[in-house]
């Protein structure tokens, strides 16, 4: 695990505005940056960077976030990638918690990464190049259909037909780099070492962040194996990578949903074509590692397959792999195209809008699941329905708890001709009413252990729009805020333990598996808003601000007091310690009134 407190030194450190502007083109406006969105399709702009806030929303869509959610939800990355990628360009080490490889290992495996890579795009330059001067390889280029453009898109590059090509693209062949990058093969037995690929179009694999991690390589012509990868190595790992992702991103999020083909070629050709939003596994089956990283890009994956039968089988690994991740709010589909065809052929055969189609009428998740269950039992038959049952059970169990998984075990149990309630037990689980299920969702989206009136927001609205008004608040009144069981307490308690570095970036990640945290991410969403409401601060706190803070403050504390009066008197007052505290209160309320009325406020 990473530190908490690591985590908000860095976001205080790194700059988001410079972090955004590497990816979406920012002219100053006002006191933020904007920019159309990378995230929709938009003309005018409405993404919105605040370098005081350290914080990015779009006002289309509704993307919001700090420095790592943007790494996050562009790259793609998960969260430790992101926080390693802000602390490199910040000249830290990312400290970890618990078991994890010690600082030593850390920094010796992160030199190890940046030499694989610095290598191998030394060597996709190079093949590049190769391929510029091989009207051989150039031809096989065009007869596939693709443009100068496309291949330079993708960087295809040539690996000449020679044993030791490379020996003219690095000054020491002999270096170990390149057998550790799978470029060479090194036979010590003999003495002798030769490039792994040799006579065959190269495609460039890259990971989330664009460098080249590896090669996938296919012969021009006849011969074994057709396609050849570089092999796992300490910056690759093919079971969790997926080939044209990275040039996928924006087609992707354009699209509304991913498409994931068989091969290379597939790929490439699909974006020539007009299907740039396609990506391709890298010879193994679909993984959960994958589905996770689609997930990261898009809430629609359709998966393309042939229709024989090892494309089924194909497509049912890849449903295993989905079904944990199968959310009510994702949709996955599996496309079987005509035994003749590959994404490929089909759209050069029958066009884009006959692609498009297929696609729109993929078979949902849910329904290739029940097909292909029923495909196996002979449900006429008392045995054949048990089956049925049997086999249904634990592809149940793999689903997330929702909507979805309710709906199966209804059809499920319509097929096996058994009380929906049946299926679910032998499944280890109760069906639930619609109602029930409603309300069971809805549970989680309280985000205050108590009603929040109007003039506790507007007080949580200063201080998570202006963290710096804390200090300007008298410390009696800070110690009264920060005590209770409030979103105010908690946010006043937080705010004191990263002092400096609060901001609403900062804090909305801090709250971000809270009770409190769609009421932070909220309130940091507003506090870059130019029509705000009432309560939030300029975006630079004023004098003005601060008087105005205080006294609401004041006006709530004095509005608690009055609240527990009230409640007090309604009892009776019959105990000496009832009566002592109604006193007590009376004064504070007093001093209170006399503060807030000198203010002025």
């Amino acid at each position: 695990m990473i530190p908490q407190g690591f985590i908000t030194d860095l976001l205080h450190r790194v700059d988001i505005v410079e972090i955004v502007g590497r990816y979406v083109q920012l002219k100053k406006g006002g006191a933020n940056f904007l920019g159309l969105c990378p995230f929709h399709n938009e003309r005018s702009p409405s993404f919105t960077v605040s370098p005081s806030k350290q914080f990015f929303h779009c006002f289309g869509c509704g993307a919001s976030g700090n420095a790592i959610g943007f790494l996050m939800e562009y790259s793609g990355l998960s969260f430790p990638e992101a926080v390693e990628e802000l602390a490199q360009g910040a000249g830290l080490s990312v400290p970890r918690e618990q078991n994890g490889p010690s600082q030593h290992e850390r920094v010796q495996q992160r030199a190890e990464s940046v030499a694989l890579t610095d290598v191998l795009a030394k060597a996709a330059q190079y093949y590049r190049e190769q391929l510029r001067g091989s009207p051989r390889a150039i031809e096989y280029v065009k007869n596939r259909g693709l443009t100068g453009e496309i291949a330079r898109r993708f960087g295809l590059g040539y690996a000449p037909d020679r044993w030791d090509a490379l020996n003219g693209a690095f000054s020491n062949y002999a270096a170990p780099e390149l057998v550790r990058a799978g470029l060479v093969i090194s036979k010590e037995d003999e003495n002798k070492r030769y490039d792994r690929f040799r006579d065959r179009i190269m495609f460039p694999i890259r990971n989330t962040r664009g460098d080249v991690i590896a090669f996938g390589g296919r012969v021009l012509d006849r011969g074994e194996p057709k396609y050849l990868n570089s092999p796992e190595t300490a910056v690759f790992q093919k079971g969790s990578e997926l080939y044209g992702l990275f040039e996928a991103r924006q087609a992707i999020r354009e699209r509304g949903y991913v498409l994931v083909v068989e091969g290379y070629m597939d790929v490439v050709a699909l974006a020539q074509l007009g299907f740039a939003n396609a990506v391709a596994t890298l010879g193994t089956a679909c993984s959960s590692t994958h589905i996770v990283k689609l997930l990261r890009q898009t809430d629609r994956i359709v998966f393309s397959f042939d229709g024989d039968a090892a494309g089924r089988k194909a497509a049912w690994r890849a449903l295993e792999a989905s079904l944990s991740h199968a959310a009510d709010d994702k949709l996955l589909s599996f496309l079987f195209l005509p035994s003749e065809h590959d994404p490929d052929s089909f759209v050069r055969e029958r066009g884009a809008e006959a692609f498009e189609q297929e696609v729109s009428t993929a078979v949902p998740l849910s329904r290739f699941l029940v097909d292909e269950l029923q495909r196996a039992c002979d449900v006429e038959t008392a045995e054949g329905r048990a089956r049925l049952i049997h086999d249904a059970v634990p592809l149940l169990k793999s689903l997330p708890d929702g909507a979805l998984r309710m709906q199966l075990v209804e059809s499920i149990a319509t097929q096996a001709r058994q009380p929906a309630e049946a299926v679910a037990q032998a499944a280890g689980f109760k069906v639930r009413t619609p109602s029930e299920f409603a309300r069971r969702k809805a549970a989680p989206a309280r985000i205050s252990r108590a009603p929040i009136d109007d003039l506790e927001m507007r007080v949580l609205r200063a201080l998570v729009a202006a963290p710096e008004l804390l200090s300007s608040i008298d410390e009696a009144d800070r110690d009264w805020l920060a005590s209770g069981d409030s979103a105010l307490a908690d946010l006043v308690q937080t705010m004191r333990e990263v002092s400096d570095a609060a901001s609403p970036a900062v804090l909305a990640t801090l709250f971000e598996n809270t009770a409190h945290a769609e009421l932070f991410k909220k309130l940091a969403v507003e506090s870059l808003d130019p029509h705000r409401p009432t309560g939030a601060p300029a975006l630079i706190a004023s004098a003005e601000a601060a008087l105005e803070l205080q006294s609401a403050v004041r006006k709530l504390r004095l509005k608690r007091l009055s609240d527990e009066s009230t409640a007090l008197a309604a009892a009776g007052l019959h105990d000496e310690g009832a009566l002592q505290r109604f006193k007590a209160i009376t004064a504070q309320q007093t001093e209170l009134r006399r503060l807030i009325s000198s203010s002025g406020q």
